[in-house]
């Protein structure tokens, strides 16, 4: 082997190779393909457009942007392939998305969150906010207007 880099933003490595017999060089393009498997048992390879699709909802009406939700995606692509497996279950998927959301807007977290995490009730709701405060305060971030954006959100609906 002559020379090896990744390419498609780490989705492949394209290696420069010599013939051991002839001396020639060429070109070799490999990829990895990320595979999730469904609850239904229906294994399908790993799309970012479905991840960003998925989470738009949860975003609407929130100051998100189309390249926030690409460079989400792009985040939870890198996350799982660096679990190091070839086929994921669709769950890891959804777990993967609520670190990179959360940073990106709490509410839009919340509302992922919510039907993610089947929430039933209000104090589903005012659990998680809790959490999201304590965390918070740990960290030393300033209180935000979370719980009446979510309750309200949530009312409205």
């Amino acid at each position: 082997m002559v020379d090896s880099r990744t390419i498609e933003e780490g989705a492949a490595i394209r290696r420069r190779r010599e013939c051991a017999t002839c001396g020639r060089r060429f070109t070799t393009a490999e990829t990895s393909v990320l595979l999730v498997a469904k609850r239904s048992g229906v294994v399908e390879p790993f799309s970012r457009a479905k991840v960003a699709t998925g989470v738009r909802k949860a975003c609407q009406g929130r100051p998100v942007s189309d390249d926030d939700l690409a460079l989400l995606a792009q985040r939870v692509e890198d996350a799982l392939r660096a679990e190091g497996h070839a086929e994921i279950p669709a769950m890891e998927v959804g777990l993967a998305i609520l670190s990179p959301l959360r940073e990106l807007d709490e509410v839009a977290y919340l509302r992922f969150a919510s039907v993610y995490r089947s929430f039933d009730t209000l104090e589903d709701f005012e659990a998680e906010i809790a959490l999201l405060r304590a965390e918070g305060d740990a960290t030393g971030e300033e209180p935000t207007a979370l719980t009446a954006a979510v309750i309200n959100d949530q009312r409205a609906r």
